[in-house]
């Protein structure tokens, strides 16, 4: 406001407009400023990284996308993050499900959504070391706590049984709360069992 306070003055002047409506003006200013405000914040703490919009997403690229192209454009309305509904991107490498991850994890932060981008290894290592110095729990929330969390990369890892129970608390607990968490993995061909397993534990937590 204090900003943009010449500016109006001169504006209203030459308009004359009332003082009421000069003051209406510069709450405007000031209101979409905070606005924006928020959601360059959201996006710094989302690690997304970059922004991308759907505008940039080839759909016919290949079938499979145009197959999936209604369905996409209905989660960028958002309605799946008010329900807590999950989302889970599952194909082969290339096929674009990270960039559609992002482009929706950019919306919802241009919603003033709290959104969270994490490779799976990163987050998993960052959970497994925390049990060294008992912090568990508490860095648990940074993975619990957003509207959205979005899990890339999954179908790179193998889980052992201690991973795998990071990776079932931090859905299960998402789920209890009503929280939507994105997955991308490969296609589940030539899993190991132990992978197999911890997807389907996703999958049924998430569903």
């Amino acid at each position: 406001m204090s900003r943009q306070l010449d500016q109006i003055s001169s504006d209203a002047a030459a308009k004359n407009l009332s003082f009421a409506q000069a003051l209406e003006s510069l709450a405007d200013l000031e209101l979409e400023s905070r606005n924006q405000n928020a959601i360059e914040r959201r996006f710094r703490l989302s690690r997304l990284q970059s922004r991308h919009s759907i505008d940039g997403f080839n759909f016919k690229h290949h079938k499979s996308r145009m197959e999936i192209k209604a369905r996409v454009t209905r989660l960028l309305d958002l309605e799946f993050l008010d329900k807590g509904t999950s989302v889970i991107f599952i194909g082969n490498p290339g096929v674009g499900k990270t960039l559609l991850a992002k482009i929706i994890g950019w919306r919802a932060c241009q919603a003033n959504k709290r959104v969270l981008f994490t490779a799976a290894a990163d987050m998993l290592n960052y959970l497994n070391a925390s049990q060294i110095d008992h912090s568990l729990i508490r860095k648990l929330k940074l993975y619990t706590e957003p509207a959205l969390l979005v899990i890339d990369e999954l179908g790179y890892l193998t889980l052992d049984q201690q991973t795998s129970n990071l990776f079932y608390q931090v859905v299960s607990t998402r789920h209890s709360h009503k929280r939507s968490t994105m997955i991308t993995p490969r296609l589940p061909i030539g899993w190991s069992k132990t992978r197999r397993s911890s997807c389907s534990a996703a999958i049924a937590s998430a569903s």
